[in-house]
């Protein structure tokens, strides 16, 4: 593969474990639910070695079978944007059921401006009561930072002391949710593959167009840390990601309402 890329790698795999004889991704994505498609895939009789490499190998078979249960491995992506929502909004939060291990790199990006990170078996505490720091951010592929996770670090971002960067590595249309923040005081200024955020000391609601999945997940959290009130529109690409955000947000002292026209 010339680029490293989850879905491709994902649709690969699938499509060889039936196939006729061995077939060999090289430069695979190495996420953790690649492993745990890999796992899956096994469990039901499959043949994949080396999931979470560069390379897998997957030797076809004739049929798979079924199996009474699987548990999923925890979305690293929906834990990382609810620590990200803490640090924007100087809360503290207790995230259960993680792999701490797949949120290193978000963490280790979190105490570099400024936030505390406590983490203790599958549970990790995150917290800060201070404006966060400025930073230089780019996205990787895993275990690097991820292009999913940095919409929400420019919110974080946004509202930072000082000017930071992000350059992105990914994905291209990333930064359109960047528009998006301006409209409430964000001054950010994105180019090709980077975007400056000259950090402001507060955003203020506004009417906003979730762009993508990532995207509305950043509005959000910016509506929450924004004075006054932000109405978000395009929800059917929040909805693809996360099951019941306004919910949760609203259980951990969020003022946030969907409304059904």
């Amino acid at each position: 593969m010339d680029i490293v890329s989850v879905g491709a790698t994902i649709n690969i795999m699938l499509a060889s474990v039936l196939a006729e004889g061995t077939t060999t991704i090289d430069n695979a994505a190495k996420e953790p639910h690649i492993v745990d498609l890999a796992n899956f895939l096994n469990t039901m009789g499959a043949d994949i070695r080396g999931a979470g490499t560069d390379m897998i190998k997957i030797n076809g078979v004739k049929e798979l079978k079924g199996m009474k249960s699987y548990s999923v491995v925890p979305d690293q992506i929906e834990a990382g944007t609810f620590m990200l929502a803490a640090i924007a909004s100087k809360g503290d939060l207790v995230i259960k059921n993680c792999i701490t291990k797949h949120l290193e790199c978000v963490t280790a990006k979190i105490l570099e401006i400024g936030g505390s990170v406590e983490m203790n078996g599958d549970t990790l505490r995150v917290w800060t009561k201070k404006r966060p720091n400025k930073a230089i951010i780019k996205t990787l592929p895993y275990p690097g930072f991820p292009t999913d996770l940095q919409p929400q670090m420019g919110v974080v971002l946004s509202i930072a002391n000082g000017t930071s960067i992000i350059n992105e590595s990914i994905w291209d249309s990333r930064f359109q949710y960047t528009n998006e923040l301006n409209k409430m005081g964000a001054h950010i200024t994105a180019q090709g593959k980077s975007a400056i955020f000259e950090g402001v000391e507060k955003l203020y609601g506004a009417s906003v167009y979730s762009t993508d999945l990532r995207a509305g997940a950043a509005l959000i959290i910016a509506g929450i840390v924004a004075n006054g009130t932000t109405e978000i529109y395009n929800l059917e690409h929040i909805d693809r990601g996360y099951e019941n955000i306004e919910e949760k947000f609203r259980n951990i002292g969020a003022d946030i309402k969907r409304i059904c026209e």
